[in-house]
Parts: C-alpha cells; sequence; structure tokens
C-alpha cells in the first residue's frame, strides 16, 4: 500500500504541474497565454523532477507504465508489482489532470476551441501518420528509459536521481517533442485523455490513443533489451 500510494501521488504531482503548464500556455485569459514551446519543455522537467522527488522514497518513482514495464523486462522489478504500480500510475494522472481543471475551470469555459482543451490533457501529432507518430514515441521513451537503468537502484529512482531525470525529460523535449508532443508515458495521456471525455467533453480523438501508449512501451521494451545485451544483466523471474 506505501508504494501505492507513492506512485498514486508521484504521478498527481506530475500530472497536476504538466497539465497545469499546458493550461498556463493554451488557454485564453491567463498569465501565461501563449508562452511558448520552451517554457513547455522546461515546465514538464521541473514537473518530472517534483513527481520523482517526492516519490522516490516512498516508491522509487517510477510514475510511468513504461518505467515500470522497462524495469520489470530488465530484470530491475519484480512482474508481481507491475499491475499494482501501473493502477496507481492510471489513477494518479487522472486525479492530478482533475486538480489541475479546478485551477483554470474558468479559463476551460472562456476557451471556445475544443482542441485547445483536449491539447491541455493529451498528445496529439503535428503530422499524422500513425507509423512515423509510434516511432517518435518509442524513440523518445527509449532516450527516457535507457538512462533510467543506471539510475535506478534496487526497485526505482530515489530522490537523488530527480534532477538527472528532469534533464532528460527537457531534452527529450526540447529535441525531438514537436512532432507528437511527448507523451513518453502511457498514464500521462490516457488517463487525462479520460478525464476530457468524462469532464470537459468534447472529441477526446480517440483514433490516436493507443499511439502514446504503444509507442512508450515498445521503447522501454527496446531499451531493457539493449540494457541486458550490454550489461548481461539476467531478467527477474517473479
Amino acid at each position: 500500500m506505501k508504494e501505492f500510494l507513492g506512485e498514486l501521488i508521484g504521478t498527481g504531482l506530475l500530472m497536476l504541474f504538466g497539465t497545469g503548464i499546458n493550461a498556463n500556455v493554451s488557454l485564453k485569459n491567463t498569465f501565461g497565454n501563449n508562452s511558448g514551446w520552451m517554457v513547455i519543455g522546461f515546465g514538464w522537467g521541473l514537473a518530472v523532477f517534483i513527481g520523482v522527488f517526492v516519490a522516490g522514497p516512498i516508491s522509487g518513482a517510477h510514475i510511468n507504465p513504461a518505467v515500470t514495464i522497462g524495469l520489470a523486462v530488465a530484470g530491475k522489478f519484480s512482474w508481481g508489482s507491475v499491475p499494482a504500480y501501473i493502477t496507481a500510475q492510471m489513477i494518479g494522472a487522472f486525479v492530478g489532470s482533475m486538480l489541475a481543471y479546478l485551477a483554470y475551470i474558468d479559463h476551460f469555459r472562456a476557451t471556445p476551441d475544443i482542441a485547445t482543451k483536449l491539447g491541455v490533457f493529451s498528445t496529439g501529432p503535428a503530422i499524422k501518420n500513425y507509423r512515423h507518430n509510434v516511432l517518435t514515441e518509442a524513440i523518445g521513451t527509449f532516450a527516457l528509459v535507457y538512462p533510467i537503468f543506471y539510475l535506478a537502484d534496487g526497485d526505482g529512482l530515489g530522490s537523488l536521481n530527480a534532477f538527472p531525470v528532469a534533464l532528460i525529460v527537457m531534452a527529450i523535449g526540447l529535441a525531438i517533442g514537436g512532432a507528437t508532443g511527448y507523451a513518453i508515458n502511457p498514464a500521462r495521456d490516457l488517463s487525462p485523455r479520460i478525464f476530457h471525455a468524462l469532464v470537459v467533453k468534447g472529441s477526446s480523438n480517440w483514433s490516436y490513443a493507443w499511439v502514446p501508449v504503444v509507442g512508450p512501451i515498445l521503447g522501454a521494451i527496446a531499451a531493457a533489451v539493449l540494457f541486458i545485451m550490454i550489461e548481461g544483466y539476467i531478467p527477474l523471474v517473479g
């Protein structure tokens, strides 16, 4: 239960700050309206920093199903704990998105554009090409997860790892995030998309929703395979 709550709180904080950053930049009449991609890139890096810093000592701060699956494939995390971690991450992402929505509820009401509202919660491609979109998400997640294997201690990350992971996320966003919005985290996209469908309403673009789930998982598995090949790590059986 302690680890479950750690993942829930860590992912919730990630999404409160991350979704809040998107809202501040995108929605009408905010002080941060139209402040641009650099704010989003640095803001999401700080959101990851906060989530990892808080959850690190409690659960190892995966705060991302792709990280959880990647660590399990690489033998650095027990498969038996994967379902509970992913469930906590999904719930946390939903709650964090809800809190950001409540903080900006008047600005959602003041923003008429449906696509802008959806963009606060979930990602979408600059150019829709599912094959390339999946590849981009896989590359971004590979770039996130592979370094984490060398930072993870025991079952995950500690607070001291928060800063390097935040820098990695900033670099991913600024380098390749412009193609798909760099979900690189299934919970970061799917749970807020569900919240959008239930509360904000309007089109939630479900035809694209599988991309930021499948792409990150494939990228995490690829990172784990390379790690095993290089380090000769024997995956856990449990």
